[in-house]
């Protein structure tokens, strides 16, 4: 049975059909997997129908989610439907959606009802609920992931085209890494956390589970945006975007090998598979260090932020800690007992931990890294309660912490059939772009949103592109990678040190490959005083008759220096140098 995707789902309402169809069927898929563990609160099945047969009354309306299922963490409040974060006695029935729940249903989504976690999110294997443990959608035998278990369950099952989790450590890619889903998780405060039981607070993300990268991207699109009521939302740039165009080649920083740690070597192959897929894609992959990265995750789960998860059950765990899940009641009373004075210890070292991944990030478009070690069975996991599920986090505690967009997406399969999984990291705010590189690497045709009112073209032809030294001055300016391109056979091409010339020809000249980009027409001004003479920008007429702007050279400025025009463009002359 495959999978409903909102791709999918939008080609079958174009061709006619009902979104009372796609509600029968999402009905029918819950009743089959007949899962116990997965929801704690079902939407009514006749309000699941009413909700369809109100769509269809309607039509889409140009509402960007229209008739496309999913379904909610249960620590994320929907109106009407009770909220338990796993624990019976948390049970209430909220008077209001949460900004990100309104914001979907409001684009036309069918919510199907609440699904179960570990207990307060407290957890990254789904085995910590009073409800049971969801049934991983792929391994029974394994555990699903958590602490969004339910939320990457239904979508694996497809049972929901997407679903809503969160991510404090890790609750967001783990699940998808262990269900072949792919797990974004947004910068902090892109979508409002208004409405979530606090995890810790100042790190709590929501996240979005779907079959890809395009799915995902589309419901962040709709969920994102600040919330004047939550004090801990942010604005996303201007010209930010949820998915790029993938990019030719790519800087991309990876761990040295002897810190990576995996739990067998079928781990370590597959993830040395994921690397040499890169490689294949264009990437150019540099070793760096994380053991700085590492060093601070593990202040997550044995530091300030223990006492600010106590903090937000502080009455619980003092007046009814019988309420609570043994191994959650153990982590939460550990914040009883923990020191202001550490606190600010911690609070200094992820301000250095920030430092090393700024570091990197000056010189790689993004940070590759197994999703976790490896996946445990239920019966491991039932073994080492602890130990295990601390493995699961080896690779995605520090993330938050360092103010961090990630993307998991799945890494094919170990020997014995479990799956892997590998997470694409960058700075806040860049989802666009590691979401292109994630679709890449999954190989998935994803297409440039269009060029904005207020963006120029720009053709670039040397250090400026993708994966080149000056390209980081492109991203500075908001660029966005558009699609690679050629000049019309009109121009020559010099080399001028450490950087191209380009030159009209007055006569002969050849074709010149280069990269289009789209940059904001405000930092245009700025751009171009960066740019040393004899360059500078001006129109440019490339092989399917368009003249965007582009970098071009006076003449002067290449009097004596070597023509490669007939080597192509400026990557061939590169290639030539070693």
């Amino acid at each position: 049975m495959t999978p409903p995707t909102i791709a999918s789902l939008r080609g079958f309402y174009t061709a006619g059909g009902s979104p009372l169809e796609v509600a029968e069927a999402a009905l029918a898929r819950i009743d089959a997997f007949a899962d116990p563990a997965l929801f704690i609160t079902q939407t009514p099945p006749e309000a699941v129908r009413a909700r369809a047969a109100a769509l269809a009354a309607e039509g889409p309306q140009g509402r960007p989610l229209f008739g496309i299922p999913f379904v909610v963490k249960d620590n994320i409040a929907v109106a009407g439907l009770a909220m338990t974060a796993a624990c019976p006695d948390f049970a209430h029935v909220p008077e209001d959606d949460a900004p990100v729940v309104a914001r979907l249903l409001a684009a036309g989504a069918i919510l199907l009802g609440k699904v179960n976690l570990d207990q307060f999110a407290t957890g990254l294997n789904g085995s910590r609920s009073p409800y049971g443990t969801p049934r991983n959608a792929v391994v029974p035998t394994h555990v699903p992931g958590g602490s969004s278990s339910g939320s990457a369950t239904a979508v694996a099952a497809g049972i929901a085209a997407f679903s809503l989790g969160t991510d404090t450590a890790g609750s967001g890619r783990v699940p998808a890494a262990a269900q072949e889903l792919v797990g974004l998780k947004p910068s902090l405060g892109l979508i409002p956390t208004r409405g979530v039981v606090p995890a810790c607070r100042s790190l709590d993300c929501v996240s979005v589970f779907a079959h890809t990268v395009a799915d995902a991207a589309e419901v962040l699109r709709v969920a994102g945006g600040p919330d004047a009521q939550d004090p801990y939302s942010r604005a996303a740039p201007a010209h930010w975007q949820a998915l790029s165009a993938p990019q030719p080649h790519w800087r991309l920083a990876v761990p040295r090998e002897s810190e990576l740690v995996f739990e067998t070597p079928q781990d370590a192959a597959r993830f040395a598979a994921a690397l040499a897929r890169l490689e294949a894609l264009g990437a150019t992959i540099t070793r760096v260090t994380i053991k700085p990265l590492l060093a601070v995750a593990r202040r997550l789960y044995d530091g300030a932020w223990v006492a600010e998860r106590t903090s937000a059950l502080r009455e619980r765990v003092e007046s009814k800690p019988e309420t609570l899940h043994p191994v959650t009641r153990a982590i939460l009373e550990d914040g009883l007992g923990r020191r202001t004075v550490d606190a600010f210890d911690d609070f200094h070292a992820v301000a250095e931990a920030r430092l090393v991944s700024r570091a990197i990030f000056a010189a790689a478009d993004a940070l590759v890294l197994p999703t976790h070690p490896g996946l445990p069975s239920l019966e491991e996991m039932a073994a080492h309660p602890i130990a295990a599920n601390s493995r699961l986090g080896t690779y995605t505690n520090f993330v938050n912490l360092c103010d961090l967009a990630g993307i998991a997406v799945p890494n094919g399969r170990r020997e014995d059939g479990i799956p892997c999984g590998v997470t694409f990291l960058s700075p806040a705010f860049t989802e666009g772009r590691i979401s292109a590189l994630a679709a890449a690497f999954t190989d998935e045709a994803v297409q440039a949103p269009a060029l904005a009112a207020d963006e120029v073209e720009l053709f670039c032809i040397g250090a400026h592109m993708a994966g080149l030294p000056l390209n980081p001055q492109v991203l500075g300016h908001g660029g966005r990678f558009l699609r690679t391109a050629a000049t019309a056979p009109e121009y020559r091409l010099f080399a001028l040190g450490h950087r191209p010339g380009l030159l009209r020809a007055s006569q002969g000249g050849g074709s010149v490959q280069g990269e289009v980009w789209a940059l904001p027409a405000a930092a245009l001004g700025p751009f171009l005083t960066e740019i040393p003479p004899p360059l500078g920008f001006g129109r440019v007429t490339l092989s399917d008759g368009s003249a965007p702007l582009g970098f071009l050279c006076e003449a002067a400025g290449t009097e004596g220096q070597p023509e490669i025009t007939a080597l192509g463009g400026w990557r061939a002359y590169l290639a030539t140098k070693g």
